[in-house]
C-alpha cells in the first residue's frame, strides 16, 4: 500500500512553514493520541503515521530532499526518521523525538511551565507584600516623608541569601542535573515533574545555613521611608520596587505595595478633589445676609456672602479651596453648604419677640405659603 503524503497527513499544504507544521502536528498529536481514542483501534497507526511525517518535515534538510523526491528521498537505508540505516520499523518512527519538541506546547502549563534549558529554574523570587497606612486628610493635602516598620523576610547575612554555610555556593543537583526537572517515560507519554530531590531548585546544599537553615532569607522587620505624595485619597496604591519579601537562595526581592487609607474629618468631607463643609448660620444671619468665616484645609481662614433670605441647605463655593489633584495641574473647590440653625433656650423676653415676629411675617415666608396652598387644595380635592 502506497504511502499517504506527508503534508496531507498533517493537515498542512506544501510549502507550509516551519511554525504552521508544528501547528498541524499539534493538532494531530491531541486528535489521534492512543490514550484520547481508546475505542479507535486505528488511532494509534493514524497517530504513528503523523509521527513519521513530522519526523521529516520539522528538518528542513529532510523536507527539502521530499519535497524534491517524494518518499524515494528516504528509501535504501534511509528512514523515514531520515536518519542513516536507523529504519522507521514499519513506519513507527521515534516518538520521543518528534513528540518532544511539541510536549511543551501541549502540556506545558499544565505541568506548570518549561523547564530552562542548561541552568536549572531560577532562585525563587519572593512575595510582594501589602502594607496598609492610614493617614489624616491634612496629611493627604499636604504630602509627606512617612517612616514605616515593615515585618518582612529579608536576606540571610550569615550566608549572604546563599542558604549555605560560609557562603559556599550550592551545588548541581545531580538527579535532574540542574534542570529542577525530571521526566519519566510512561508508554507513548512523557510525564515531566519537578525533581523530588532539590524541589525544582535546580540545586542542592549540602551544609545548610543554621542561621536561616538553608532558606538563604530570615524574619525582620525593615523601617522604611515612603513619600506619599499631595492629593492621595482612600485607595491610592504606592508600589515600591523590590522592597517586598527577599528571595529564596538569593533569588529576586519581591514588591511591597502601600495602600493609602484617609482618615474621616471632623470639619470636611471629601468628593474626588473637592471638599464640602457645613456651616451653622443663625436664623437672623440667614434672614439678614451678611458674611461667616469658615476654616480650609490648609489651616487658613476664608470668608463667604450669605445672601439675604438664604436657606439651609444653600451652597457657596470657595475655588481652589478643595484637594490637589494627585497627578499635579489643578485643585478642588470647597463647597459651604449652610445650616440654619434653630434657636434654643429662649429667654421670656426672647420668645416673647418671636411672637411678634410671627404674626408680622405672614408674607416673609414663601415656601410654607406654597407648601400649605397645596397641602388645602390636596385636602379640597379629597372631599371631592
Amino acid at each position: 500500500m502506497a504511502k499517504r503524503d506527508y503534508y496531507e497527513i498533517l493537515g498542512v499544504a506544501k510549502g507550509a512553514s516551519a511554525d504552521e507544521i508544528k501547528k498541524g502536528y499539534r493538532v494531530k498529536a491531541k486528535e489521534l493520541h492512543p490514550d484520547r481514542n481508546k475505542d479507535r483501534p486505528e488511532a494509534e497507526g493514524l497517530f504513528k503515521e503523523a509521527n513519521e511525517a513530522y519526523e521529516v518535515l520539522k528538518d528542513a534538510e529532510k523536507k527539502a530532499a521530499y519535497d524534491r523526491y517524494g518518499h524515494a528521498a528516504f528509501e535504501g537505508g534511509m528512514g523515514g526518521g531520515g536518519r542513516p540505516g536507523g529504519g522507521m520499523g514499519g513506519g513507527q518512527g521515534d516518538f520521543s523525538s518528534a513528540f518532544s519538541d511539541v510536549f511543551d506546547d501541549l502540556f506545558g502549563d499544565f505541568m506548570g511551565g518549561r523547564g530552562q534549558q542548561g541552568g536549572g529554574r531560577r532562585a525563587a523570587r519572593g512575595s510582594d507584600l501589602r502594607y496598609n497606612l492610614r493617614i489624616s486628610l491634612e496629611e493627604a493635602f499636604a504630602g509627606m516623608q512617612k517612616s514605616i516598620n515593615v515585618p518582612t523576610s529579608v536576606s540571610c547575612g550569615s550566608c549572604s541569601g546563599s542558604g549555605a554555610e560560609g557562603g559556599a555556593e550550592p551545588t548541581t543537583c545531580p538527579t535532574c542535573s540542574g534542570m529542577g526537572k525530571v521526566r519519566a517515560q510512561q508508554g507513548f507519554f512523557t510525564v515531566e515533574r519537578s525533581c523530588p530531590t532539590c524541589s525544582g531548585m535546580g540545586q542542592i546544599i549540602k551544609n545548610p545555613c543554621k542561621t536561616c537553615r538553608g532558606a538563604g532569607r530570615v524574619e525582620k522587620d525593615r523601617s522604611l521611608s515612603v513619600n506619599i505624595p499631595a492629593g492621595v485619597e482612600t485607595g491610592t496604591r504606592i508600589r515600591l520596587a523590590g522592597e517586598g519579601e527577599a528571595g529564596m537562595r538569593g533569588g529576586p526581592s519581591g514588591d511591597l505595595y502601600i495602600f493609602i487609607e484617609v482618615k474621616e474629618h471632623e470639619l470636611f468631607e471629601r468628593d474626588g478633589p473637592n471638599l464640602f463643609c457645613r456651616v451653622p448660620v443663625t436664623m437672623g444671619n440667614a434672614a439678614l445676609g451678611g458674611s461667616i468665616e469658615v476654616p480650609t484645609i490648609d489651616g487658613g481662614r476664608g470668608r463667604v456672602s450669605v445672601p439675604a433670605g438664604s436657606q439651609s441647605g444653600r451652597q457657596m463655593r470657595l475655588r481652589g479651596k478643595g484637594m490637589p489633584h494627585l497627578r499635579g495641574g489643578t485643585t478642588g473647590d470647597m463647597i459651604i453648604e449652610l445650616a440654619v440653625e434653630t434657636p434654643v433656650n429662649l429667654t421670656s423676653r426672647q420668645k416673647e419677640l418671636l411672637r411678634e415676629f410671627e404674626e408680622l411675617s405672614e408674607e416673609n415666608n414663601p415656601e410654607g405659603s406654597s407648601f400649605f396652598s397645596s397641602v388645602k387644595s390636596f385636602w379640597d380635592s379629597m372631599k371631592g
